[in-house]
C-alpha cells in the first residue's frame, strides 16, 4: 500500500488517480498511524512551505515521515513535498523535514515567476531507477516559485534551466524527490511512477 500524505492543501486526486493507473494500491491519508503502517509514501506538494509545515507539524506528520525514512520506506516528495524533505524552506522561514541538507529559496528575479508549465529534465546520473525508461531531457509539467538548493551536489540526480539551472531530481538512499509533477507530465511521468513502484516491489 502506498500511502499519500494529505495535509490539508490541495487536491490529491490527480496523484491518487496517476498512482492507480500505474498499478499501486493507494490511501489518502492525514492520520499518522496509518502513514506508520505503510508500504511506502508520497508527499505531495501544493501550497506555501509554512503552512504545509505547521500542519504536517500539527497532525504529527512529520515525526511520521520521519520514522517511515530511517525504517528505509520508498518515499516520494513532489513539487512542494519535495523542498519540505530540505532544512530549510525560505517561504515562511522554517525548518523542513531534514531528510537531505539543503535549503529552498524563491527563484530569483528575470524568467516569469511562477514557473509554470512544461521544461527539460537533464539527468546527471543516467543510471539511476527513477530514470528507467525514460527519454533523456524528457519534459514534465513544472509549477512553482521556489527551488531546492541542496548543500551537497551528490544527490543532484537532475537539472532545469530556468533563467539559470536549478535540481529538479533529488534522490538519495532514503528518498526520491521530483520538483516537477509526474501526476501531470504524461507518459514520462507515468513511467517515473511505475518506477517507484518497482523501487517498492524491490
Amino acid at each position: 500500500m502506498i500511502v499519500v500524505i494529505d495535509y490539508g492543501a490541495g487536491n490529491m486526486r490527480s496523484i491518487e488517480k496517476a498512482l492507480a493507473y500505474v498499478g499501486a494500491q493507494v490511501q489518502v491519508t492525514d492520520d499518522p498511524i496509518v502513514v506508520d503502517a505503510a508500504q511506502a509514501i508520497v508527499l505531495p506538494g501544493v501550497g506555501s512551505g509554512g503552512t504545509a509545515m505547521a500542519r504536517m507539524k500539527e497532525r504529527r506528520l512529520d515525526v511520521a515521515i520521519r520514522l517511515a525514512t530511517q525504517q528505509g520506506k520508498p518515499f516520494l516528495g513532489i513539487c512542494l513535498g519535495m523542498q519540505l524533505l530540505a532544512d530549510y524552506h525560505a517561504e515562511g522561514e522554517v525548518d523542513g523535514l531534514g531528510l537531505f541538507r539543503g535549503a529552498v529559496r524563491r527563484i530569483p528575479e528575470g524568467p516569469k515567476i511562477p514557473h509554470m508549465g512544461w521544461n527539460q529534465v537533464k539527468p546527471q546520473h543516467t543510471t539511476l531507477d527513477i530514470f528507467d525508461n525514460i527519454p533523456q531531457d524528457a519534459y514534465f509539467y513544472f509549477a512553482h516559485s521556489y527551488y531546492v538548493e541542496p548543500h551537497d551536489s551528490q544527490g543532484v540526480a537532475a537539472i532545469t534551466d530556468y533563467g539559470s539551472p536549478f535540481c529538479s531530481v533529488i534522490v538519495t538512499e532514503r528518498v526520491w524527490g521530483t520538483q516537477f509533477h509526474p501526476e501531470k507530465s504524461g507518459s514520462a511521468g507515468l513511467q517515473l511512477l511505475s518506477n517507484f513502484l518497482k523501487w517498492i516491489r524491490g
